[in-house]
């Protein structure tokens, strides 16, 4: 690491440190780190050397790898005698790009969960993966867009009537994550029964007038299928992409591959497809079945050339976790149905990262404060 011999000029510089560094790559996205204006502090006092590293996910697990090849670059400079590298997170926002959408303030990315059908476990993914992300250390928020059955309340276990704060809705807060849902201002006892132009008109008031303030992430949970709800949000806002969710079984596939259609069709990113469901693991001697049959969704993914974002089995835990308020990532997060969110939270958060830098597009919100790496 050491190299006490001095520079010709008896000057270690920033310009010197960053050419020395210029080779040093983030490994998921296959660029230079100065390249991609992640490092951007460079301080020098002496021989010793400190660089800050602004990661572009809160998952990161190749963060000691990166750590490692800056040290061993910048230490060979001639007179460097400590490299330090001090992480932090600044997630970027990535979206469709579309002139007429506006993004919501403060929001960076915005994550659509959809299906083409329901009964997929489409809520359980969205709350799980919001929660997932939460926890990796992402400002993140979960609005619950399926006007007509919400199940996010339940899900997160928050039933309280929102507060109102300068005109705007304040959302509730559940494990660390923001809520909101129309299920926190209905009667929990009656139906929604308005037609299309009324749910556009309330979906565009979620988007407008819920304080969301400063989120890496909105997790935006669709009802089933193609309608309003889904064309409003693509009119709307720029979203960041789509997770389609599915289970195994090919009625349930060709559904999502219709709603996979409709978001390409739209302009909107695909993130990948995500199999839920892809096996029963018993409580009792923990071996896996696949009721549902299996491979469907990977195998999907591959014929429409979009990611696979892995398989998520299901077990009793799921359901114990809905029906009281605590999503299975919370509760058991050494299940193995909790580490499957955990690895879908991380494809997310580097789908969306690699986008966000392989796309550079103007700022469209000012909230991007960088804060220490988890």
């Amino acid at each position: 690491m050491s190299n006490t011999e001095p520079p010709a000029d008896g000057q270690l510089t920033k310009e010197r440190v960053l050419e020395a560094v210029s080779g040093v790559q983030e490994p998921a996205i296959g660029r230079g780190l100065v390249d991609l204006r992640m490092i951007p502090a460079v301080e020098i006092d002496g021989g010793r050397v400190n660089l800050t590293v602004e990661l572009l996910s809160p998952i990161a697990p190749y963060k000691g790898t990166i750590e490692r090849e800056l040290k061993a670059a910048a230490g060979a400079l001639p007179g460097v005698e400590s490299v330090e590298i001090t992480f932090l997170t600044r997630v970027r926002p990535s979206g469709s790009g579309k002139m007429d959408a506006e993004a919501i303030p403060g929001v960076r990315n915005t994550i659509a969960v959809a299906s083409g059908k329901g009964g997929v476990g489409k809520s359980t993914v969205a709350a799980n993966l919001a929660v997932a992300l939460a926890n990796a250390g992402a400002k993140v928020g979960l609005l619950d867009a399926d006007v007509y059955g919400p199940s996010i309340p339940l899900m997160m276990g928050q039933s309280a009537k929102p507060l109102v704060r300068g005109g705007k809705i304040v959302p509730l807060e559940a494990h660390g994550v923001k809520v909101m849902s129309i299920g926190f201002l209905l009667d929990p006892e009656k139906a929604l029964i308005w037609r299309g132009p009324l749910v556009a008109q309330l979906i565009t008031q979620f988007l407008n007038d819920v304080l969301w303030e400063d989120l890496d992430y909105l997790v935006i949970d669709l009802p089933p299928g193609t309608g309003d709800v889904q064309l409003t949000l693509t009119q709307k806002i720029p979203l960041s992409g789509a997770v389609i969710v599915t289970t195994p079984q090919e009625v349930a596939l060709s559904d999502a591959v219709k709603g996979l259609k409709m978001f390409q069709e739209v302009k909107t990113p695909v993130i990948g497809i995500i199999e839920n469901m892809s096996g029963f693991i018993c409580p009792h001697c923990g071996e896996k079945t696949p009721i549902f049959g299996e491979g469907g969704g990977k195998r999907t993914a591959e014929q429409n050339n979009v990611p696979f974002l892995g398989e998520v089995p299901i077990e009793p835990l799921v359901r114990e976790g809905g029906d009281t308020g605590k999503p299975i990532v919370a509760a058991h997060p050494e299940s193995e149905t909790a580490r499957a969110f955990d690895h879908l939270a991380e494809a997310v958060a580097m789908q969306l990262a690699r986008d966000a830098a392989t796309k550079p597009r103007k700022p469209v919100i000012k909230l991007m404060q960088a804060r220490p790496a988890g």
